[in-house]
């Protein structure tokens, strides 16, 4: 089975998990081309799994002047009505005012570049992950190449905007969409007819728990992490003021925070402010064999976001059998099981977030009980081998039908 595979970016040092979904997908049998819209930045080129994907992956942008050219007046001579009925679904799922029609019409150029390198490969099947401006480019340009496209749907963003991105066409036209959680799907649900309900799959995010090696707890266990995007939406000063109140009973807890974004400088500010100089350290992006290193080094994993799918972070520490705590938010208690494998807490509490932490530091059996259970769930749902598989034998049965 031959299939292309979209993002805006790829790869990039915070979708590691795309990057295993391919890897497992090529494991299976499948030839998976890889495409981007846009090339990564070297801030990505974190570990060899990066720059060897970035080696081998097809980038739309920046264009070709003459092969951009060369690619639509390609497709409108060999098909000129269906290039029409693209231009026609281009222009009835646009944004409306000057911005959104601006835009729309870059999709449009880039869908071409893509369809015409999707051809000339003879590539049956485009699958594309999020549901936003790559997938408005997966669509158009399945319909401009004649081919089947189906799409990743992640959330929670999306559902932010759902008529901005017209899920609801995308949803429709789509051969499957694979939902990352059952509350992902039932979101997407809401915009498509119950005939399309059927179309649309769980298949996990996943990691390799092989790779993980298991964290033995003793003692105090004041040794927190945080791994991922350094933005206000991820609740990092809601972390960071939790620390405050633990600090007061524990001196000498230390976070180290994983990741980078645009908020670094301000969140790195506010540690100052907050005289957590000595108990927080920003270490930046890390490699994929770095951040499992981390976790082995860790006794409790912490998120405070504010919006998430199903982060696979999560998975990561309970593969390596760290307790974690998280907040009740989307997905998360499909994977986290409260009182089980960690705590869920309120979004947004500070209290909370800090007593479940404090429960945590002082008990090393509690973390140990937990670390189990979270193990134990990974290996049984969140396998990436496991669904990749499913996802490749979806993907096989779709395709199929629809050559039929």
């Amino acid at each position: 089975m031959r299939i292309a595979y979209l993002t805006g970016e790829y790869p990039r040092a915070t979708d590691t998990f795309i990057q295993r979904e391919v890897g497992t997908l090529r494991q299976q049998g499948a030839e998976v081309h890889t495409f981007s819209v846009r090339r990564t930045g070297e801030e990505h080129m974190v570990g060899k799994e990066q720059k060897q994907e970035r080696n081998q992956t097809f980038y739309i942008l920046p264009p070709q002047p003459i092969k951009l050219l060369r690619a639509h007046l390609n497709l409108l001579i060999i098909s000129p009505k269906r290039y029409l009925q693209t231009l026609k679904l281009a222009w009835s799922t646009r944004l409306h005012g000057l911005r959104g029609n601006l835009y729309q019409l870059f999709y449009f150029l880039e869908a071409g570049i893509l369809a015409q390198e999707i051809k000339q490969r003879r590539i049956p099947h485009l699958h594309n992950h999020f549901g936003d401006s790559s997938c408005t480019v997966a669509m158009l340009a399945a319909e401009l190449g004649g081919f089947s496209y189906s799409f990743s749907l992640h959330g929670p963003y999306i559902f932010f905007e759902p008529y901005h991105w017209r899920l609801d066409e995308k949803i429709n036209r789509a051969l499957f969409v694979s939902c990352i959680s059952n509350y992902c799907r039932s979101q997407g649900m809401i915009f498509t007819p119950v005939e399309n309900w059927q179309k649309m799959h769980i298949v996990h995010c996943g990691i390799d728990p092989a790779l993980s090696n298991i964290v033995s707890h003793h003692g105090l266990g004041k040794r927190l992490l945080y791994v991922g995007r350094l933005a206000a939406a991820k609740g990092l000063p809601i972390l960071l003021t939790s620390l405050v109140s633990l600090k007061q009973q524990y001196p000498d807890v230390i976070l180290t925070v994983v990741g980078d974004g645009g908020d670094r400088t301000s969140l790195e500010q506010m540690t100052i402010d907050l005289g957590l100089s000595d108990n927080v350290n920003f270490v930046g992006y890390k490699s994929q064999t770095e951040v499992r290193k981390y976790f082995e080094e860790t006794d409790v994993f912490v998120l405070s976001s504010f919006a998430e799918g199903v982060p696979v972070v999560l998975m990561e520490a309970m593969a390596a059998g760290v307790p974690v705590v998280a907040p009740q938010i989307a997905g998360i208690s499909e994977l986290v099981e409260n009182g089980v494998s960690g705590y869920i807490v309120p979004a947004g509490d500070t209290v909370s977030l800090s007593q479940s932490i404090a429960k945590l530091i002082d008990d090393c059996e509690l973390r140990t009980k937990f670390g189990i259970a979270g193990r134990n769930k990974v290996e049984k749902e969140f396998n990436i081998n496991t669904e990749a598989e499913k996802l490749y034998e979806i993907m096989k049965l779709s395709v199929t039908k629809n050559e039929w």
